[in-house]
């Protein structure tokens, strides 16, 4: 194991602060921004669904694009184009603009969120996973920590477009420590699957856009066309998939039950996840009357629980093991945030804050989990398609959170005959994308009482009377 493998982690959790601080910046300025566009304030989720849209479609490749060119050279490269897409969305006068601009940004993190995570992956023994992910997390949740209230500042003070240029110092930061510090990797990459990315491509490019139409007053049929065409195209991706010894997104994986049972359960959970930093801020904003500010203020307290997770992961699971920690947190998880739909003007600022606080470090501890026991049983000659695979599958619902909250908004809206959101619109939201989350426990219970032994050194008690 390499001794320095929390340096590697920190500086590619400096990747994942930028984007996480963008995210949380973005969400606390869209009303702000529907505003100069002349739109809607819940139809500016198409400016976080389009960033997540072009992680979706790129990520499986990224890992090919690695062993290919080397992981460094692709990290800076990733690093590069998502500085070029942040000047570009800060340079956007209109709705269509900001979303090539964020299509831009979204090349790049593509490359950054798996091709960060397969270097860990290769520098890491699996002792020291669990460690390892929460030293990558730390950076990485520090950026939500940042966001709401530097967001709230910014478009407070000095205007929306320039919570994209404060990427430009940290990516630039960012290029100098991976020079330094990180290490040029080439692994045999199997040929290009232009075919495959064609297919998935369209598949999730398709069902993504429609989704997030079938929010849009009007486009009822337009979304249910490219619905429709992205359900053909994934069929036909399955299909040619089976057929290929490396399709770009290797199907195959989902036989390994561990890795199976964290996408599944996982991908329920990140709806939930999804749907909450466009919830919020809007809640907060539209439905309290807070300013931009004061509502970044208040967001930030889930980020700030998310930072207990880093001290209590390891302990935890080893104490009680992976599948029943999934499962009692995985509950708590959704019912924290079920309950953030419940908020009112006349709740205490502290009660709020001490909830969400309370939700980031369930969450948090839930996708911990979950990261981390997916490669339990996954060979180090798989980590690299493992890698493209799960992070395809984690945008992709972040990305169907978000179209899913906005869709539960805009019909409670349509119901009530309102042309803004009132308070019961983001109640009902809530509880709808938190009642599918709590779906997971299904998948989380089918894990095996020793699952990921090696990675948290939990015994199960019937071993340890043994």
């Amino acid at each position: 194991m390499s001794p320095n493998y929390r340096w590697i982690a920190l500086i590619i959790g400096c990747a994942l602060f930028m984007e996480q601080m963008d995210g949380t910046i973005l969400a606390t300025a869209l009303p702000t921004m529907a505003h100069e566009f002349g739109v809607p304030a819940p139809s500016m989720s198409i400016a976080l669904t389009s960033y997540l849209l072009a992680l979706a479609i790129f990520i499986p490749t990224s890992g090919r694009l690695a062993d290919r060119f080397g992981s460094r050279t692709m990290f800076e490269a990733a690093i590069v184009l998502f500085l070029v897409g942040s000047m570009l969305s800060g340079q956007a006068r209109s709705i269509s603009f900001i979303v090539i601009a964020r299509i831009v940004q979204g090349l790049g993190g593509a490359m950054m969120i798996p091709i960060g995570r397969l270097v860990l992956l290769r520098s890491v023994d699996r002792r020291d996973m669990i460690s390892a992910m929460s030293w990558l997390i730390t950076p990485a949740i520090v950026g939500p920590v940042v966001g709401p209230p530097l967001g709230g500042f910014i478009v407070t003070y000095f205007g929306w477009r320039w919570i994209f240029y404060v990427n430009v110092p940290v990516g630039l930061i960012g290029l100098v420590l991976v020079r330094l510090f990180i290490a040029e990797v080439r692994e045999e990459a199997p040929p290009a699957d232009i075919p495959g990315f064609l297919l998935s491509g369209v598949s999730l490019g398709c069902l993504l856009f429609g989704f997030e139409l079938g929010s849009w007053r009007g486009e009822g049929q337009l979304a249910l066309t490219l619905i429709g065409v992205g359900l053909a195209a994934g069929l036909a991706y399955v299909s040619y998939a089976r057929r290929r010894v490396d399709p770009v997104l290797d199907l195959s994986l989902m036989a390994v039950r561990s890795f199976r049972l964290s996408v599944i359960a996982g991908s329920l959970t990140r709806i939930t996840q999804g749907a909450q930093p466009l919830l919020l801020p809007l809640m907060f904003q539209f439905g309290f009357g807070l300013p931009p500010v004061t509502s970044g203020i208040i967001t930030v307290a889930g980020a700030l629980g998310s930072l207990v997770t880093k001290s209590i992961a390891p302990g935890v699971l080893r104490r009680f093991g992976f599948r029943r920690c999934l499962i009692f947190n995985g509950v708590a998880a959704s019912v924290g945030y079920a309950v953030c739909g419940f908020f009112r003007p006349s709740w205490p600022v502290p009660l709020i804050f001490g909830i969400l606080f309370v939700c980031g470090t369930f969450m948090s501890f839930q996708f911990t989990a979950l990261n981390t026991i997916a490669y339990a049983e996954i060979s180090k000659s798989r980590i690299s398609a493992a890698t493209s695979f799960y992070a395809t599958f984690q945008q992709l619902t972040l990305s169907f959170g978000v179209c899913l909250g906005s869709a539960s908004l805009q019909f409670a809206m349509l119901i009530s005959g309102s042309p803004i959101p009132l308070l019961w619109h983001f109640t009902a939201a809530f509880l709808i994308v938190t009642a599918i989350s709590l779906l997971a426990n299904y998948w989380n219970m089918k894990f095996a009482d020793d699952a990921g032994m090696e990675l948290s050194g939990y015994v199960p008690r019937t071993d340890r009377k043994t």
